[in-house]
């Protein structure tokens, strides 16, 4: 390969880190310590991260975000579901069928499961029996 040394440089210079390289013979005969290598160049470029790495490292968080919080949310819809408020309405002692069935139209309502299941087990009954009563009063 020969150089223009009037003509512009095609080489990147090389950073200082690599202690690898021999020494080489350039053609006015000196022995220098290249400073710049097509293949250093080569490998700094494929290690570097260009904008649109970065745009693909940043849509891949999103992506891992937003699953896991739909997992999440899953999971808190599974507690509030009808399954489960049935389950736990099944393990109510004493309750009036009317209460239970009452409930189980209740049950209807997100916002009332979520309730239900985040009442301790003895204030479950009253609430159910304050929501379940009052629409037959007023119908009568």
């Amino acid at each position: 390969m020969s150089l223009n040394p009037g003509g512009p440089s095609l080489l990147v210079q090389d950073d200082a880190s690599s202690s690898s390289e021999e020494d080489v013979n350039i053609p006015n005969g000196s022995n220098k310590r290249p400073s710049t290598t097509l293949l250093n160049s080569t490998r700094r470029k494929r290690n570097r991260k260009g904008p649109n790495d970065a745009i693909v490292d940043a849509m891949l968080e999103i992506a891992a975000a937003s699953k896991l919080r739909a997992n999440a949310m899953m999971r808190s819809n599974d507690r509030f579901s009808i399954s489960s408020c049935v389950k736990v309405l099944d393990e109510v002692q004493g309750l009036d069928q009317h209460i239970y069935f009452a409930a189980l139209d209740l049950f209807e309502n997100p916002n009332a499961r979520e309730t239900f299941i985040s009442l301790k087990n003895d204030k479950r009954v009253t609430w159910l029996q304050g929501k379940c009563s009052a629409p037959s009063a007023l119908i009568g």
